[in-house]
């Protein structure tokens, strides 16, 4: 029997649900999966990043040991397999053919131009080896400012000049004027560079063929299966959308990267539907390198001005985007929407205009990566800010306090298109200074002067928007895609719970977040509640997880559900109690008569009698359970502020992370505990690409770095201890009143770090601005040519 109970879960620091299995080993991922006779696929993958294929020969192959089949384009081609959709439109959007295994050229290295099927993982990787392919190499291009050159190689025909796209947004006469009356202005360029994504599972695929009712089994590492199986059965494979059905289960991390649909999963569909048996494909690690969406690689001139009391007048940003060899789900949003009309930040002002070219190359495409466009726009606003606040000699956090929105003035409509929801920036910021001994930092940096380890501090204040919405609003902007969420409580006769939500949990401790929701809404224990999701035959249909959306859009829907649920338990209880349903009361997970309390049903009571129906209200249908889709009135706006400490010792040029701390603002706190989790790992995620990690290709678009030997994600000996507090600023757009944390580290964290890089190197020798990762030889380099040229390093 259910037990009832009064206290809350929400806000409760609790240990996750679903740990025990990950911790253990008993979490089942796609590639734990194993069907009968099935099958392995692996992929032949081009060496070069742009070339005519002239001559495949499958016959190089096809006799060795397990060899099964091998699919070319042509293949695809044949089967009417259309190429992979983009899924948000701009106007004169230039989009070139993105099909699963390339037909006649390759665009970049680790295009698929085979695969070939075999009975062993092993017989497929050594056949694909040998698989015998005759290209003719292209001139390549890699760089997105390159790509923009005069008589810079064509990557593809149908995209002349290489550029996908040229996007603007803000008011250009009035930042003109805004410079023309301005008391200072600077100009920095930046380059925002590309990213691996990383996730600790590789993508992997496992499709089924059943012939005899021509249905389609995926089980696939998605952060969104419906709009897989959406995309894949109406736009790719031309199969009925009710014949597929996709599974994602456990799945090991995405940030972004398993959004997508992947041609690999187009191949083993198709292979299985081809050969009767089930196909698999995983990914070796050496594969992500050079298949999974990369992520940021933007080049940009950025502009501000101020007035003489330092207050902002306008911003003006140029940015080139380089999209890779094709545009991908979300590529075109990631630079535009995601990213322009977050250049406001925090600040008041009173003018931006941003431009966008959107440019591809011979590299592998570019996507939405862990913040998408968000950590883009907060880096460029926060290292002009802090360039601005160093040039004017004005302390960069009270600058940054000079410029806020004030807590008065939401919701806030910016200069770029969004209007803010609430916001109250400075008790973020006073917060973070006083967490992190701001002064006394100040003054130490003073003492080491100097000296050969000098000391730099970063302070950034961030926004991001989350849960994007609502659905008609972004579809008038090119989403092909709707942006509300679904969730169905199903309550069974003894009171148990099943949650069904259509957002997705790979990490993020949803089992245990929205279990939390509807343990407080219904009053019973959280033990008595599940949540089911990543399964296209068991849930209703949603939009799944990306963008901070699933606790303000998905736990939303989860409560309007719940509400639905509570309403029909305490019209049932009322009929039992023979009382009026305004005389009920649910307290303590009780439904009582008021002034009676003898005079009650319990949850259980009230479920069973339900699903019994022997005595029900007249007219009402039996059991208890209720579906709600909610589509949010506007985005959520998170905000906070971050604080990077770090150490260079000037001798060897080495960054290191001294201290970190933030103060971040989601609004109430489902779960304390996995909010703070979220934001470490974030902040590890930002770090990386500030100090250490780059996607780096050389300029004929060969990967420089791709493997862990050359690419360098952060470890935990990297990293301080941090140090993280939040205030709480409600969301009035959602009835939880929450915002989302899940990509806030990594959207500050990056900028926190290189401001501090760079305030370290200002205050020691000037220099106003390095491009990130801060390598050793590269800070070395900085410091030795701002002191007096590299031939004082040479004579030291």
């Amino acid at each position: 029997m259910t037990e009832s109970r009064s206290e809350k879960y929400m806000g409760q620091a609790l240990k996750r649900k679903e740990d025990p299995r990950f911790i253990t080993g008993t979490g089942r991922y796609t590639d734990d999966f194993v069907l009968p006779g099935m099958l392995h696929a692996a992929m032949v993958r081009s060496p070069y990043a742009h070339a005519r294929i002239t001559n495949i020969d499958p016959s190089s192959v096809t006799g060795m040991p397990g060899v099964v089949a091998v699919l070319t384009g042509e293949d695809l081609r044949a089967a009417g397999i259309g190429p992979l959709p983009v899924g948000w439109l701009l106007p004169d959007l230039k989009v070139p053919a993105h099909h699963a295994i390339a037909q006649g050229e390759v665009n970049h290295v680790g295009d698929i131009v085979a695969a070939v099927i075999a009975e062993t993982r092993a017989q497929a990787e050594d056949a694909a080896a040998l698989l015998a392919v005759d290209y003719e190499p292209l001139p390549a291009v890699a760089l997105g400012s390159a790509a923009l050159a005069p008589g810079a190689p064509q990557v593809h025909e149908d995209v002349p000049g290489n550029v996908a796209f040229r996007w603007e947004i803000g008011d250009e006469a009035a930042v003109h004027e805004a410079f023309r009356q301005a008391h200072k202005t600077v100009k920095v360029q930046l380059r925002n560079h590309r990213l691996v994504p990383n996730a600790i599972e590789p993508r992997a695929s496992l499709a089924q063929f059943t012939p005899a009712s021509g249905e389609y089994l995926l089980y696939t590492t998605s952060q969104n299966p419906h709009i897989h199986r959406l995309i894949l059965a109406a736009f790719v494979m031309g199969i009925p959308e009710h014949k597929l059905r996709v599974i994602s289960p456990d799945v090991g991390g995405g940030f972004g990267s398993k959004i997508f649909q992947y041609q690999e999963e187009v191949i083993v569909l198709l292979a299985a539907q081809r050969l009767g048996k089930p196909v698999k494909w995983t990914a070796r690690r050496s594969e992500s390198f050079v298949s999974d969406m990369q992520g940021r690689d933007h080049e940009s001139e950025a502009e501000l001005a101020v007035d003489a009391e330092g207050r902002l007048l306008g911003l003006r940003v140029n940015t080139v985007a380089n999209l890779g060899a094709y545009l991908t789900l979300f590529a075109p949003a990631v630079p535009t929407y995601l990213y322009g009309t977050l250049l406001n930040g925090v600040y008041k002002f009173p003018a931006i205009h941003a431009r966008v070219t959107g440019v591809v190359t011979n590299t592998v495409p570019v996507d939405a990566y862990r913040g998408a466009g968000r950590p883009e726009a907060t880096y460029l606003i926060e290292r002009t800010v802090d360039v601005m606040a160093h040039e004017l000699g004005l302390d960069p956090a009270e600058f940054r306090r000079r410029n806020f929105i004030g807590p008065d003035e939401f919701p806030y409509q910016t200069p770029v298109a969004l209007v803010y929801d609430s916001g109250n920036y400075e008790p973020a910021l006073d917060k973070a200074l006083e967490m992190m001994r701001y002064r006394e930092l100040r003054e130490e940096q003073q003492r080491r002067k100097g000296s050969s380890r000098i000391l730099g501090i970063g302070v950034i204040s961030y926004l991001e928007a989350c849960g994007l919405a609502p659905s008609a609003l972004v579809g008038q902007l090119g989403a092909q895609a709707g942006q509300w969420e679904s969730s169905l409580v199903r309550v069974h006769p003894t009171g148990k719970v099943e949650l069904y939500t259509g957002s997705h949990s790979h990490g993020q401790g949803h089992e245990t977040a929205f279990a939390q929701i509807a343990a407080d809404e219904l009053q019973i224990p959280i033990e008595d509640i599940e949540l089911i999701h990543g399964d296209t035959g068991r849930m209703p249909y949603g939009w799944g997880t990306y963008g901070s959306r699933s606790a303000a859009v998905g736990g939303s829907a989860l409560k309007l559900a719940l509400g639905k649920v509570k309403a029909k338990a305490k019209r049932i209880a009322a009929h039992l109690l023979e009382a009026s349903e305004e005389d009920i009361e649910h307290t303590d997970g009780v439904f009582r008569v008021k002034g009676a309390p003898t005079q009650h049903k319990t949850f259980f009571d009230v479920a069973l009698m339900a699903h019994l129906a022997h005595n029900l209200p007249e007219g009402m249908e039996p059991g208890l359970e209720a579906t709600a889709f909610y589509d949010p009135k506007n985005f959520v706006y998170p905000f906070g502020t971050h604080i990077a400490v770090v150490e260079i010792d000037t001798e060897t040029g080495k960054v290191s992370l001294r201290a970190y701390g933030c103060v971040d603002d989601c609004g109430p706190l489902i779960n304390p505990l996995i909010a703070e989790g979220q934001v470490h790992g974030g902040i590890a995620q930002g770090a990386g690409q500030a100090l250490w990690e780059d996607a780096a290709y050389d300029e004929d678009g060969n990967l420089l770095a791709g493997t862990f030997m050359e690419y360098a994600v952060p470890r935990a000996d990297d990293l301080p201890l941090f140090h993280t507090d939040h205030t709480v600023t409600p969301s009035p757009h959602n009835p939880l009143g929450v915002k989302g944390i899940g990509e806030a580290g990594t959207i500050a964290s990056t900028a926190a770090v290189a401001n501090a890089v760079m305030d370290a190197l200002w205050h020691e020798c000037g220099l106003r601005h390095l491009d990130m990762p801060y390598t050793s030889e590269k800070v070395w380099r900085a410091i030795r040519e701002a002191r007096g040229g590299l031939g004082q390093a040479a004579d030291d």
